[in-house]
Formats: C-alpha cells, sequence, structure tokens
C-alpha cells in the first residue's frame, strides 16, 4: 500500500534524490541497499508520475555500444529477482526480442553488432529467416533476409516495477516522501545543499537530479542549463487478435528497423510504437522555454496518428494480422530527450556534491542498472566501469537550446538508423565553439564532431570522392588518408588540434598538487611530459600532457571529450586537499596547430630567430617564442611519433599562423592532413588513446604504460597503492599489438578475439597500416596467450581473421629513430 508523509521526518540526510520516477527508485533501492544511512527521495506528485507510467515497458540486452551492454544486462537480471525479494509483482515478460534486417547492409549491421557482443556476457545470435519465422510465426517473411535474436528480452510494467523497487528501498531504510517538492535548493561554503520544500529545508551532503522532464527546472535552481527537450512518443494497442489469441507460447518482440517501429503482444493483442523521421516528430519545445505546465504529472498529450500513418502501415505490412485488428488504446506522452539520445549519469563538473541521472529516453532498460553504477560510484568514489558516454560534462555552453532541439529531433528519427563505425550525424552543425581555422578548411575537407569543435578527418583533392560516405568496410575516405599519411612521414603536414582540452594551473600548492594526481614525476621547468590520473583502485582515469612553462605555472593537455570530465577530477581534488591553486579553463581561448614530418623543422625554423636544432630545443621541451611574430608556446612533441612540434597560441591568431607556416612550406610541399590519418600514424608508433586502450576498466600495467608510472616517486599518488598491490599479484591480461591478414574490412576496436574456437579477448582500436600495408590492431588478451609470435583471430563482418601477436612498435618513432643513428645502428622505419 502506498503511503506518503506530509511531513519531512528528517532535517538532515546523507543523499537526497529529488524524482521517483523509475530511475530515482531505484537509485534510492540501491543506495539504501548497499547499507547508505539517511538516503530520502523526495517526489512532487506520486511515484512514476511523469514518464515511467505510460512507458511501453521493453527491456533488451542489445546496445549498440559497448558498455551501455553492462547497464542493460544487470537490470535484465535485477528485474527477474525483484518479485522474489520484495514481494511485489513485476508483470516481466521475457519471450526474448528479434531485430530484423531486410537489407544487405542491415546484414552487415549485425555482423558488426556481433563481434561487439561476442566478448560480453549478453547472449545474442545472428539467425536465418527461417528460425525467424518459427519464433514469429505471424510475419510476412518476404523482404526478411536475418535476425538479431535476444533472448531474454521482453517488456514489464514500469508502474510495477517501480512499486517493487520503492517496497525494496523502503525495507532497506530509505526515505520517500511525497507529495514534497523542491521549490529551491543552495549551496553551503562546506559543499552541502540546502533542500527547500514547503514542509521544511533538508540539509543534504549530496543531490541527485533524477526529475525527468523536470530536470531542467531543478537545473536552472543552481543556474545550470540541462540540455534536455521533451519528446513527444506514441503507442497503439490492439483489441484482442484471434490469430496472437490462439497461439501457445507469448511471442518475441520484433523490432522493424526499416520500418522504425517495435511491436510485441499485449495480453491477446498487439502493441506497437513508432519512431518517426525527424521532420514529422514532434517536440514539446514550449516547456523548454517557458516550463512544464506546473500540475503535469499523469497526463498524456493528444494523439496524433496522421504523423505516424505510414510506420502503421509498414506494421501491417510485415505483421498482416494487423490489418484486421482494432485500435483500442493511442498513448501519446513526454519522453526526456538529451541531444544524442543518451542519458547524463554522474557528478557535475563546476558544483560540488550535485549529481544527475537525467535524460532517459530508455529509461525503464536503464533504471536498474544506473541505480547500482551510481550508486557504487557515490560510495566508492569512482565509476565501477567505464561509461564516458554518459558523462553530463560532455555538454558546455556550446550547448544551446537550439542545438539541443535540433539534435533531439534527429536523435528521434535516427532511432533505428544504420549504426556505421564512424558515424557523424550533421544536426545542430557547428556549434559557436569552431577553432580559428573552420572558415578556411571547411570546403577543403570532411569534418568531424568533437565535444562541440568542427575537426578535419580527411582533405579532398581533385579526383576524391568528397563527402561522408559511411561504411562497414573500406569507403571514400581511405586511398586520401594513405596521402596524407606519406605526406607527413615523407614530407611535412600541419593539422587542426584546437579541439584539445586547456587548462592553466598555478599558485602555492601546484607542483604539490600535480605530484599527488599524476602517476608520473611533476615536468621540471621548460619540460613536458605524457602523465595519467589513476582513480583509487588503480584504473586510468585519464591522460594529459603536462608541461611547467614557468615555477609553479603548469599547461594541462587533454582530448576534446575529456575536458570537463578531467577539470571535475582535478577541481575534487583540489578542494579536498585544500590546496592553494588557480586553475584556468583556457580551451576556448586557445588554438592549436600540430606541425609534424622530416621537414617540420626546416619550414619553422624560416619563422623564427629561436634556435630550434635538436641541440638547442629538444624532444619533449617547452619554449615561448614567436613565429612571424605571433606569440606561440611550442612543445616539441607529435602524436604522429614524427619530428614535430605542438603550437598553443591566442585564437584570433590561427588564421595568420596558419597561413604563414603554409607559405613557408611551399618549397617543401608542405599541406594538411586530418585525424584519420593521425589514427593511423599513432598506431604505427604503439601509441596508447585514452577512452581505447586505457580507461576506467584498464590499469596502466596491463595498458603497458609503465614507463609513464612512477611507483618509486615519494609523492602518494591516488591509485598507487592500489597499482602496488596489482603488481604484486600479477596481470590476468595484457595489451598486445597484432597484424592482421584481412580483405576490403579493417578493425576499428572492440571486436572479438578468438583462440582455438573461443573468445578470449577484444580489440581497443585498428587501422590500415600504410607503411606495413595490411591491417593493425591494438587488443587485451589473457597474459598466457601475449607472448609476440603468437596467433589468434579477429572477427570482423561474420568472418575470422588471422592475427599475429608482432614486437612493437612497428615503425620507431623519429626521437628513437635519430638516437640509434647517432649509436650508428640502422633503426627500422
Amino acid at each position: 500500500k502506498e503511503t506518503s508523509s506530509l511531513s519531512l521526518g528528517k532535517d538532515r540526510a546523507d543523499t537526497v534524490i529529488i524524482g521517483g520516477g523509475c530511475v530515482g527508485v531505484s537509485l534510492a533501492y540501491h543506495l539504501a541497499k548497499a547499507g547508505l544511512k539517511d538516503v530520502v527521495l523526495l517526489e512532487k506528485s506520486e511515484l512514476t508520475a511523469g514518464s515511467t507510467w505510460h512507458a511501453a515497458g521493453l527491456t533488451t540486452y542489445f546496445h549498440p555500444g559497448i558498455n551501455l551492454k553492462k547497464i542493460h544486462y544487470y537490470s535484465i537480471k535485477l528485474y527477474e529477482k525483484l518479485e522474489e525479494e520484495t514481494g511485489q509483482a513485476v508483470g516481466f515478460h521475457q519471450p526474448g526480442s528479434i531485430r530484423i534486417a531486410s537489407t544487405p547492409t542491415r546484414v552487415d549491421e549485425f555482423k558488426y553488432q556481433m563481434t561487439r557482443t561476442g566478448w560480453h556476457s549478453t547472449e545474442q545470435y545472428l539467425i536465418t529467416p527461417e528460425k525467424v519465422q518459427e519464433l514469429f510465426p505471424l510475419l510476412n517473411m518476404d523482404t526478411v533476409l536475418a535476425g538479431l535474436y535476444n533472448p531474454g528480452d521482453g517488456h514489464i510494467d514500469p508502474y510495477s516495477l517501480t512499486m517493487a523497487l520503492a517496497a525494496g528501498a523502503r525495507k532497506y531504510g530509505a526515505q520517500l516522501n511525497y507529495p514534497v517538492q523542491v521549490t529551491n535548493l543552495k549551496s553551503r561554503s562546506d559543499g552541502t545543499w540546502d533542500v527547500e520544500t514547503p514542509l521544511g529545508i533538508i540539509q543534504a551532503k549530496r543531490i541527485v537530479n533524477t526529475a525527468g522532464f523536470w530536470a531542467r527546472e531543478i537545473g536552472k535552481m543552481i543556474g545550470l542549463q540541462h540540455p534536455l527537450i521533451p519528446v513527444h512518443h506514441q503507442y497503439v494497442v490492439t483489441s484482442t487478435i484471434p490469430e496472437v489469441k490462439a497461439l501457445k507460447t507469448e511471442l518475441p518482440v520484433i523490432r522493424d528497423l526499416e520500418g522504425s517501429y517495435y511491436l510485441r503482444q499485449e495480453r491477446d493483442g498487439l502493441l506497437f510504437g513508432p519512431y518517426e523521421s525527424e521532420k514529422k516528430m514532434k517536440l514539446q519545445d514550449s516547456w523548454v522555454t517557458n516550463g512544464v505546465p506546473p500540475g503535469f504529472g499523469k497526463e498524456l498529450f493528444e494523439s496524433d496518428l496522421d504523423r505516424i500513418m505510414e510506420h502503421i502501415e509498414a506494421a501491417m505490412e510485415m505483421v498482416p494480422v494487423l490489418k484486421k485488428a482494432d485500435i483500442v488504446n493511442t498513448i501519446a506522452g513526454p519522453i526526456t530527450y538529451s541531444p544524442d539520445i543518451l542519458p547524463m549519469v554522474g557528478p557535475h563538473q563546476g558544483v560540488r556534491n550535485y549529481w544527475v541521472a537525467i535524460g532517459f529516453g530508455y529509461g525503464i532498460i536503464h533504471a536498474g542498472g544506473i541505480g547500482k553504477y551510481l550508486s557504487d560510484w557515490i560510495l566508492e568514489g569512482e565509476p565501477p566501469f567505464d561509461l564516458i558516454e554518459l558523462d553530463p560534462n560532455r555538454y558546455g555552453k556550446w550547448t544551446t537550446t537550439e542545438y539541443t532541439a535540433a539534435k533531439a529531433r534527429e536523435s528521434y528519427g535516427f532511432n533505428n538508423i544504420v549504426g556505421y563505425p564512424k558515424e557523424e550525424r550533421f544536426a545542430g552543425r557547428p556549434t559557436d565553439r569552431t577553432s580559428g581555422l573552420y572558415d578556411l578548411l571547411k570546403s577543403k575537407c570532411s569534418m568531424g564532431f568533437h565535444a562541440g569543435w568542427e575537426q578535419p578527418h580527411w582533405f579532398y583533392k581533385p579526383g576524391d570522392e568528397t563527402g561522408y560516405k559511411p561504411s562497414f568496410r573500406r569507403t571514400n575516405w581511405f586511398d586520401p588518408v594513405g596521402r596524407e599519411y606519406k605526406q607527413v612521414m615523407e614530407k611535412v603536414g600541419v593539422i587542426d588540434l584546437s579541439p584539445f582540452g586547456k587548462f592553466k594551473v598555478k599558485g602555492r600548492d601546484s607542483v604539490k598538487l600535480l605530484d599527488h594526481l599524476f602517476a608520473n614525476v611533476v615536468p621540471k621547468v621548460g619540460s613536458t611530459n605524457i602523465s595519467h590520473m589513476l582513480t583509487p583502485r588503480g584504473k586510468v582515469y585519464a591522460e594529459l600532457t603536462v608541461s611547467q612553462l614557468y615555477p609553479g605555472e603548469f599547461m594541462l593537455i587533454t582530448g576534446s571529450g575529456s575536458e570537463l570530465h578531467d577539470l571535475r577530477w582535478i577541481e575534487e581534488e583540489v578542494t579536498r586537499g585544500g590546496y592553494k591553486v588557480e586553475i584556468e579553463n583556457v580551451t576556448d581561448e586557445m588554438g592549436v596547430l600540430g606541425v609534424a614530418g622530416p621537414y617540420a623543422r626546416q619550414i619553422l625554423q624560416k619563422l623564427t630567430r629561436e634556435d630550434l636544432s635538436d641541440g638547442s630545443f629538444k624532444f619533449l621541451q617547452s619554449k615561448h617564442l614567436k613565429l612571424s611574430d605571433i606569440a606561440v608556446t611550442a612543445i616539441r612533441i607529435s602524436y604522429t611519433g614524427e619530428l614535430g612540434w605542438e603550437l598553443y597560441h591566442r585564437k584570433e591568431d590561427s588564421v595568420a599562423l596558419y597561413t604563414a607556416i603554409m607559405e613557408a612550406g611551399q618549397k617543401e610541399g608542405i599541406d594538411n592532413f586530418g585525424t584519420y590519418a593521425l589514427n593511423a600514424l599513432r598506431l604505427e608508433k604503439g601509441f596508447r588513446a585514452w577512452g581505447a586502450e586505457m580507461n576506467c576498466d584498464t590499469n596502466p600495467l596491463e595498458a603497458g604504460l609503465e614507463y609513464f608510472v612512477k611507483l618509486n616517486k615519494p609523492a602518494d599518488f591516488t591509485g598507487k597503492q592500489a597499482l602496488k598491490q596489482i603488481k604484486e599479484k600479477g596481470l590476468k591480461r595484457r595489451l598486445v599489438y597484432l597484424t592482421l591478414e584481412t580483405d576490403n574490412v579493417d578493425p576499428e576496436g572492440n571486436e572479438s578475439v578468438w583462440y582455438n574456437g573461443k573468445v578470449i579477448g577484444n580489440t581497443t582500436s585498428g587501422t590500415f597500416s600504410y607503411s606495413a600495408q595490411q591491417s593493425l590492431a591494438f587488443a587485451y588478451v589473457p597474459t598466457e596467450l601475449s607472448k609476440v609470435g603468437q596467433k589468434l583471430e579477429v572477427e570482423l563482418l561474420g568472418k575470422n581473421y588471422p592475427a599475429t601477436i608482432i614486437q612493437e612498435p612497428l615503425v620507431l618513432t623519429e626521437p628513437t629513430r635519430m638516437r640509434l643513428q647517432r649509436k650508428g645502428e640502422s633503426p627500422k622505419i
């Protein structure tokens, strides 16, 4: 029985959760179950009000991403046991689900997804049309080429699920209060919060915003503009259909991807829900501009069958019994979308002890796993596994309301689009966040989107097939990227690296802070190194380039996608340790140009009086100098592994600097290169990338980063003790370097690695090596299979290709080649 309390019961709490949909209630359940005392959930009307109560309740193991599979898996396993644990029925049906491929490209996509699932615990099969028909006998098989089948998928009653989680939360001691509206949030100087309600104030150690389509209003109370927008989603329920009633077992859920709808059995009828195109779909944008109507809780929108008519027709074509069925109910309700359809989960940069779990387009399947993930993170101080794609800090000031609306439209319409590798989506671009060179370069290249920035992927030459042509095989950029690769290896190339995250750190305690944050030593004045921030458990939270520009004044550089993710971690450490430092985020003010290749020194020397010779400007040194009268901070470092510099400068000087370098390099045949060539160059040199070879799932030892980890330095850096234990116990797996014998397809990362008929590991990234003329990949494999010469297989598009572990790197870096030359040895290029 539901009870609502009209007094708060307590004026202090460890964690206050704002919002009583399935996500908020799941978090309360998991925190309380893990033993956290004083968990309070506040809900303004009643549990499940908002988007939970009217959801279609679909549950699936499938997710195209790598990390979210774990969330889906945990949710389903939890829902299977919940009734037994709480005594509350949850109405969980598990007839399985089938995604339908009716084009050859879809069949490729399913094969692509199979290799990405092989190294997970998820059960997933590529099945024949015959098997599809056997599982779903009411299907018109005319266009069916294959099915992607997940046994154990199905649907759950969202209301009952939430009530079972609520019963569990109470059983373990959480307090669920409703109707209690949060009217204001005030941060206190010690980092705690005053949560104001009509019934009084609760002082909370932390607050978690799980307010669904009210999440924007909660964010506004503390000056945040969460990029969220409600979309109209409709699904249709039919009356009894005799052919459905006659079946002995429940039909699996089907997802007809070309028809863009899901369809499942609902009692003796069918329920189906379409995702209409971005032009036809409807946003509730008035809620963004004027706020959500105060009383909206368990209301619906008016249905509009005309908007989804083409999908209804597609469903009738695929499941002919629908033609005779009567529609008895059409549900049209709000679902909250973030720009990229993925929720925002975790602590928020720039605000202390404010966490979010918002923007769920698929809240029912995510609720269980996210409750557990967030609860673990809150209690243990670090994420239990890598889920960077849900980091709320992937958005920033550039994420405007217009951008959010354009992206939500696109994401909704693209719900069932083919998911290609290296996918680009073009709505809402460019944002306000463009590099100084954008206007100069935009017509000359294929741009990629990185955290709001536009960055050249590859450049066009006469005769190239231009534009974005995605494929599961080699496509129009393959040869041009080879040309850019050769340009850097044989002459000199220029690349726009402005999207890097850039921080300045200075102050009395700057050296002490960085010594504690990083596993590497602090570089001397005028020097640069590669440093890693580790978590307490010894995982790689981030990789940055650290330069000490002046005594006690540092510049920290990270990848574009990690900017606020890394800044938040650093700021939290500053607060926790009481360090006297100033941190400035200069990402948007600074441009960066990379110049790399054998002629890099010769060209840059024409523009400056500073001596750039190897003797006076060594590898991993940084200097302030003028190039063509433009002030730059030059670091002799290059992710290409060739002779090169990164040139940091004021964004407004980018065009002048770029033009001067291009003019100075005419005789040497200077040209542009993009990030695809950069990736091929770094992989040949054996350079790791954060987010691929290392992340919150890997420790630096298994990733082969020992060189950058100084376990013997005096400072007790975060993760040091854990790392010592990991080293003592010995490694279970290692990162290895593979060459592959493939045909028209190259590894991307996240593919299954096979040995003796079993999946034993996964690739982390891959490319075609333009020097060895074969595919190259990094992969994690068990230590006993990690020796050079070991034969393995890598699964690409449904086929296992032979792979061999080789000695890394394939190509020596320029500084190593020079060193060997000085010793009189002949290096391998």
